[in-house]
C-alpha cells in the first residue's frame, strides 16, 4: 500500500486514520536509531580523551621532568645519531661482548662498531660497562583491559577506560617493555596516541575485538541478557570494543573483517574454554572448524594470520586444521596434539600459569580447581615444547587485575624454572619478535624487533645485571633498568 503524508490532511486526528508517508515518520526513538547514537556518542568520548592528554609539547627535550619521556639530556633526546659506548652487549648467547659500540641513526641501530670507534656528529652515550641488551616484548598483554577491574570494564566511562590505559602503557613501558602484542581489546586509539607521541607507552600489535561465539569464552554478557535481539543494542564489552560474539561462517566472516578494517595487525578467536569464566567450561571446544576458517582466510587474504584462545586437544587440533598460526595457553595439550604442532609448524605462545603469588584469587572453589588443572599442565607445557622443539613465546596474559600489571618482569624472570636465563630473554626478545613479524603486510612497525643488529629497531635496555646469569634484575625495574630507549628516543636514563 502506498503511504502518503499527513500533511495533505489539515485535519488529521488519532480517530481519523490517515496513510502517513514513510519519509514523515520519525525514527528518534527506534532501535536503530538508539544504536548509532551510543556508537557516536563512543567514538567521541575515546577522541576526546586521546585529543585532552596530547601535551603542548611532545619533544622529549621539552617533556615535563619525572615523566616517562625527557630522561636524557637535550642533546642526547633531540640526536638523530646515538653512539653508545664503553658497554657490554647481551645478544643473545651465553658470553657478554664489549668489543663493540652501537650506532644509532635515526630510529634505527646503523651498525655495531668496534668500541673504540668515533662518529663524527654522534651524541656519545657512556654506558659506564653496564650492559645492553634488547627490549623487552610480551607476546600476550592486554593494553587496554589489564589495569582494571572486570566491574569497571562492564560498567566505568569508556574515557576513565583509556585514561588507565594511557597510564598502564607508561608504566609497561618503564618496565622495560618496549614491544607488546595484544590478544583482544580495544586498543587502537591507544596505539595511535602512542605512535604520535601524545603518551609514552610501548610498540603495540592489536588484534581489536576478541572474536567469540554466544557462550565462549569472550562472551561477557549477564544471563539477564540472554537471548539476543535485534532489538537490544550491543552488550558493553562489544559497544567498547573489548569482544566481538559471532556465530556461523558469515558471522565470523564479517567480524573478523571489521577488526581488519580498524587496523588489526592479527586477529584473535576464541577456540575454547577457560579459567576465569563464568558460563563456558574449561573443557569446552568452541566455534565450528568452518567459523575458524573463515577467520583465517580474511587474515591470510590481508597478509596476516590469526591466534586462538585453546587449552584442550580437541580445541587446539581443531584449530591447527583451520590454519590458525599461534596457540595461547595450551596447558592442557596432550603429546599428540604437541607433535601436530610441530609438524604444522605452530607458534605456542606459554605464560607462566603456575598458581602462585602472581596469580588470580577466585572466591569460588569451581574456578581454583579449573586454575589447579592449568597450573599442573605448565610444567608439562613447557618440557614438551623443548622435546619437540616447538616455536615458543612468552607473555603474562595479566586480565581485569591491576594489583598484578607491576609483576610483569618478575613473571619472565620466573621462567628460569624451566630455562636458562639467556634462553629465557631470548624468548622475550628476538622469539617474541619472530611471532609478531607473522603479521606480514600488516605489521604496523616494519623492522626487525627483539635484536640488536644493523637495520633493527633501537629499542634498547641499559641494566644493572646479567642475563646471562640471573634474571632478578627484571624484579625492581626501577632501581635496575638504567636507560630505556624505544625507537632511539631516550625514554629514561639513570646516569
Amino acid at each position: 500500500m502506498r503511504l502518503k503524508s499527513a500533511r495533505a490532511n489539515s485535519r488529521f486526528t488519532p480517530c481519523h486514520p490517515v496513510e502517513l508517508d514513510v519519509h514523515d515518520l520519525c525514527t528518534c526513538s527506534s532501535p536503530d536509531i538508539q544504536d548509532f547514537h551510543a556508537r557516536m556518542m563512543l567514538d567521541l568520548s575515546r577522541r576526546d580523551v586521546y585529543s585532552g592528554l596530547k601535551p603542548k609539547a611532545t619533544q622529549l627535550s621539552e617533556v615535563r621532568p619525572g615523566s616517562a619521556s625527557g630522561q636524557g639530556t637535550n642533546a642526547e633526546s633531540s640526536a638523530n645519531t646515538l653512539l653508545l659506548k664503553n658497554l657490554r652487549l647481551f645478544n643473545g648467547s651465553l658470553v657478554l661482548d664489549d668489543s663493540v659500540c652501537i650506532l644509532i641513526k635515526d630510529g634505527v641501530i646503523d651498525s655495531l662498531l668496534p668500541a673504540n670507534t668515533d662518529v663524527e656528529g654522534a651524541v656519545v652515550i657512556d654506558c659506564g660497562r653496564r650492559v645492553v641488551m634488547p627490549g623487552l616484548i610480551d607476546a600476550h598483554w592486554h593494553t587496554t583491559l589489564a589495569g582494571i577491574t572486570q566491574l569497571d570494564a562492564m560498567s566505568a566511562d569508556p574515557g576513565y577506560i583509556h585514561l588507565i590505559a594511557a597510564r598502564e602503557a607508561e608504566s609497561t613501558l618503564m618496565r622495560g617493555f618496549t614491544t607488546v602484542r595484544d590478544p583482544g581489546g580495544p586498543s587502537f586509539a591507544l596505539k595511535r596516541a602512542i605512535d604520535e607521541g601524545v603518551i609514552a607507552g610501548p610498540r603495540i600489535y592489536p588484534s581489536g575485538a576478541m572474536i567469540s561465539q554466544t557462550s565462549g569464552h569472550g562472551d561477557f554478557r549477564m544471563r539477564s541478557e540472554i537471548p539476543r535481539s535485534s532489538l537490544r543494542p550491543l552488550s558493553v564489552t562489544e559497544q567498547l570494543g573489548a569482544a566481538a560474539i559471532a556465530d556461523g561462517d558469515a558471522e565470523v566472516l564479517r567480524r573478523a573483517r571489521e577488526q581488519l578494517m580498524l587496523g588489526a595487525s592479527q586477529l584473535k578467536l576464541m577456540a575454547g574454554g577457560g579459567v576465569a569464566s563464568a558460563y563456558d567450561h574449561l573443557d569446552s571446544t568452541q566455534f565450528l572448524e568452518s567459523e575458524l576458517r573463515m577467520a583465517v582466510e580474511a587474515a591470510a587474504d590481508w597478509g596476516t594470520y590469526v591466534m586462538v584462545h585453546a587449552y584442550t586437544p580437541r580445541s587446539i587440533q581443531r584449530a591447527i586444521r583451520a590454519g590458525v598460526k599461534s596457540i595461547e595457553h595450551g596447558q592442557l595439550a596432550d603429546e599428540e596434539t604437541v607433535r601436530m604442532m610441530a609438524d604444522n609448524d605452530i607458534w605456542w605462545s606459554l605464560q607462566p600459569f603456575l598458581q602462585d603469588e602472581d596469580a588470580n584469587v577466585y572466591p569460588d572453589p569451581v574456578r581454583r580447581e579449573r586454575q589447579r588443572v592449568v597450573a599442573e599442565g605448565t610444567a608439562r607445557a613447557y618440557e614438551f615444547a623443548q622435546r619437540f622443539n616447538i616455536k615458543t613465546a612468552w607473555g603474562t596474559d595479566v586480565l581485569f587485575n591491576p594489583q598484578k600489571t607491576s609483576t610483569q618482569g618478575r613473571q619472565l624472570a620466573k621462567l628460569t624454572r624451566f630455562y636458562a636465563a639467556h634462553d629465557v630473554v631470548n624468548m622475550a626478545t628476538k622469539m617474541n619478535g619472530e611471532l609478531l613479524g607473522l603479521s606480514g603486510a600488516r605489521n604496523p612497525y616494519p623492522g626487525k624487533i627483539g635484536r640488536i643488529e644493523a637495520g633493527a629497531l633501537a629499542d634498547l635496555l641499559v641494566v644493572e645485571g646479567d642475563p646471562t646469569v640471573s634474571l632478578g634484575f627484571l624484579e625492581t625495574p626501577d632501581a635496575t633498568i638504567s636507560m630505556i630507549m624505544k625507537g632511539g628516543k631516550i625514554f629514561k636514563k639513570s646516569f
